[in-house]
């Protein structure tokens, strides 16, 4: 039983390494959902000023102001490739976190396995301890109610 009585506490362990790595994981997805939406949000911005560059120019406008407004666009297209780099970042660490909490995942189920394979093993042994002293006491009973077996 002491065995049994460790073989528990290491799954305990396993279980909040387990719980630990699950809230590694979820917030390394909620960073990337999160940068994934600042990245559609820049995209969405600059396709925007693009169209309204795109109406200024009909009405007509000076050379200096769509100097302007091309470097600004020039900035946002460099923000744009900074939180690509961000959320190709992101990807990378949620899929390395979430691979580390399936495989902390299968070492917790392993040991739960072997716990109640041990506890299986234990209960048949009791059971076979159990029917041999019914066996016993059986056989000691016949012996004492049969007179010609004295």
């Amino acid at each position: 039983m002491s065995n049994l009585k460790q073989l528990h506490m290491v799954a305990d362990l396993e279980t909040k390494k387990e719980q630990k790595l699950a809230q590694n994981y979820q917030f390394a997805a909620k960073n990337l959902q999160d940068n994934q939406q600042k990245l559609s949000g820049l995209e969405q911005y600059r396709l925007d000023y693009l169209k309204l560059i795109q109406q200024k120019g009909q009405l007509g406008v000076e050379a200096k102001e769509l100097h302007q407004h091309q470097s600004f666009v020039a900035k946002l297209d460099r923000a744009c490739e900074q939180q690509i780099q961000f959320v190709s970042q992101a990807v990378l660490v949620a899929d390395q976190r979430k691979r580390q909490w399936l495989e902390q995942q299968k070492r917790r189920k392993a040991i739960e396995m072997l716990i109640s394979k041990k506890v299986k093993e234990a209960s048949s042994v009791a059971s076979r301890q159990e029917q041999q002293l019914f066996d016993e006491i059986a056989i000691q009973k016949f012996v004492r109610s049969e007179p010609n077996l004295r």
